[in-house]
């Protein structure tokens, strides 16, 4: 077959030609002008990104007539068999076909023979990972001190299924995937030798669908130039495809931004008439909305993105009235839904569902915002609740400088900032249920707003009496509450806002209920009780002799007996 496939027609044959890989084709070239080129070396990446075109052209530099080299001839002998694929000194084996320990000893025979006419015999062994566990044992001592005319290139995209034995005597190099833009670069170089006349947006598609892989996209290429003969409308590159219109892609993902479920749901039945691959639809849905999120949240979204420069601009104007958070929360949505999507039976129900899903998401707030919001909500709750909120000013409320022994009960029930301000004292004590209600209010609600541990703490607390000079507080939680609000420096706030409320230093007592006190001396009887009752000797003999487990001790009382 005289035709050849546009990957072999214009193989790199020169390091520098190499697309996207200088880390390796740079490190080589050096190792090569300083002799220091190690005699293994292992080439791992994904497809198609010049694994074996670079051990070839390696190959080349190696047997040069006037190398080693970094820059081979190309028109020596070795230079021309290794492009044919002719070379007798340099052996490409296909590691999955030939992964025996057999064929590995016949190789390990075959090192000691001296090269026909190159400086080098080679084996550059492709999928190296598929030898078996006995052949990489039978190459093991060979490939760690071969003969000096004897250089290895393993190529492999799993390296972690080889030997950390073959890994520990390869020098690595790591081969990274072709950038959207090298790739449709190239192809387009390619079109113009070719005489193919194609837009850059088909370019884009194909290298796209490519992956990264030069490979693949040259693959692609040829297709489509197998079908049209000068030219390629883009149309007719993505029926040849079948893939989808990135203009499909923006229009649905704006639709779920904007909440339009109508065009959602036409863009989904379209989709599936024309026969597309739904699954592959979503899939290209959950990058497009990384690439959304990206974009919205990065600085350096050109280097982020593999992307042309026109659609990420269209990117930056489709993320722009949207917040962040949002775009984060479809996002987390439409990657928590792909197990779904990927093994269902019935993919447009199953994407329909998720994007009922996308679409019903409310825009999440900010945790700055969220603080804000419940800060504020406390703020009311604790004025409401606590009943401190004050009537407007009229004429009949009593003037600022009355006592509150002169108020009825209904007005102090309302006792606010209006009523007694922090600057004007309390005449005359007082001692009235609802003063002492409204008082102890008042105190709260200043506690709850600038010191929220203190006022949970006095959640159980009452104020029984106060007078000009002295605050009674009692405590009918817990020890610990007790505990707590004796501590200094809270008895030292309790006085402070004492002091705004009522204008003067106040004494402040601070003593547990009487019930608090029975209950706590009850309690401490009991456990001595249930002590006494568990080092009973009658008690442990019982255990021994029955073999049994003491599950829970009870205290009988006079009505249980």
């Amino acid at each position: 077959m005289s035709y050849l496939v546009l990957a072999r027609k214009y193989r790199p044959q020169k390091f520098d030609t190499v697309i996207d890989q200088d880390h390796i084709t740079r490190t080589l070239s050096n190792a090569i002008a300083s002799d220091r080129m190690a005699h293994a070396i292992l080439f791992t990446g994904p497809r198609g990104t010049g694994k074996t075109t670079v051990a070839r052209i390696l190959a080349k530099s190696m047997n040069c007539s006037k190398g080693p080299t970094a820059e081979p001839c190309d028109g020596c002998q070795s230079c021309r068999e290794i492009t044919t694929g002719r070379a007798v000194d340099v052996f490409e084996i296909d590691g999955a076909s030939n992964n025996s320990v057999d064929q590995v000893r016949e190789l390990r025979d075959n090192v000691k023979y001296m090269p026909a006419h190159s400086l080098y015999k080679i084996y550059i062994i492709d999928e190296v990972h598929m030898l078996s566990t006995p052949a990489f044992n039978a190459l093991l001592k060979t490939l760690e001190e071969p003969p000096a005319h004897v250089m290895f290139i393993f190529a492999t995209t799993e390296p972690h299924k080889i030997p950390v034995t073959i890994l520990s005597r390869c020098q690595r190099h790591d081969f990274k995937r072709i950038r959207l833009k090298s790739i449709t670069s190239h192809m387009r170089a390619l079109c113009r030798l070719e005489g193919l006349e194609i837009s850059d947006e088909s370019l884009t598609l194909i290298a796209r669908e490519a992956g990264g892989s030069m490979r693949d996209a040259l693959s692609l290429l040829d297709q489509v130039m197998a079908c049209s003969s000068s030219d390629a409308p883009d149309r007719e590159v993505m029926d040849l495809l079948g893939v989808i219109d990135r203009e499909t892609i923006f229009n649905f993902s704006g639709a779920l931004l904007d909440g339009d479920s109508r065009v959602v749901l036409q863009i989904l039945d379209d989709l599936h008439d024309h026969g597309h691959d739904l699954k592959r639809f979503y899939f290209d849905l959950v990058e497009h909305f990384r690439n959304l999120v990206v974009v919205k949240l990065s600085r350096q979204a050109d280097r982020l993105v593999d992307l042309p420069t026109h659609e990420i601009q269209r990117i930056r104007d489709q993320v722009a009235p949207v917040s962040a958070a949002h775009l984060n929360q479809l996002f987390d949505l439409l990657f928590r839904e792909e197990p779904v999507i990927k093994f269902s039976s019935q993919t447009k129900i199953a994407l329909e569902m998720a994007s009922f899903r996308l679409l019903q998401a409310r825009p999440a707030l900010s945790i700055e915002t969220l603080i804000n919001q419940l800060d504020a909500l406390r703020n009311d709750l604790t004025r409401t609740t606590e009943g401190i909120s004050a009537p407007p000013v009229n004429k009949q409320d009593p003037p600022a400088s009355a006592s509150l022994s002169n108020l009825s009960e209904t007005d102090s029930d309302s006792f606010g900032a209006e009523a007694a301000p922090p600057d004007n004292p309390i005449a005359a004590p007082v001692s009235g249920p609802g003063n002492l209600k409204s008082a102890w209010a008042k105190i709260k609600s200043i506690i709850s707003a600038d010191y929220p541990s203190l006022a949970a703490n006095l959640i159980k607390c009452q104020l029984r009496q106060f007078d000009e000079n002295r605050l009674v507080i009692e405590v009918t939680g817990n020890g610990f509450n007790l505990s707590m609000i004796q501590k200094s420096k809270n008895l030292e706030i309790i006085r402070r806002v004492c002091k705004e409320v009522f204008g003067k230093v106040m004494e402040i007592d601070v003593h547990a209920s009487a019930e608090s006190t029975v209950d706590t001396v009850k309690k401490k009887e009991d456990n001595q009780i249930k002590s006494e009752a568990l080092s009973h000797p009658l008690v442990a003999e019982a255990l021994d002799i029955f073999d049994g487990k003491l599950m829970d001790v009870r205290i009988l009382k006079e009505d249980d007996a």
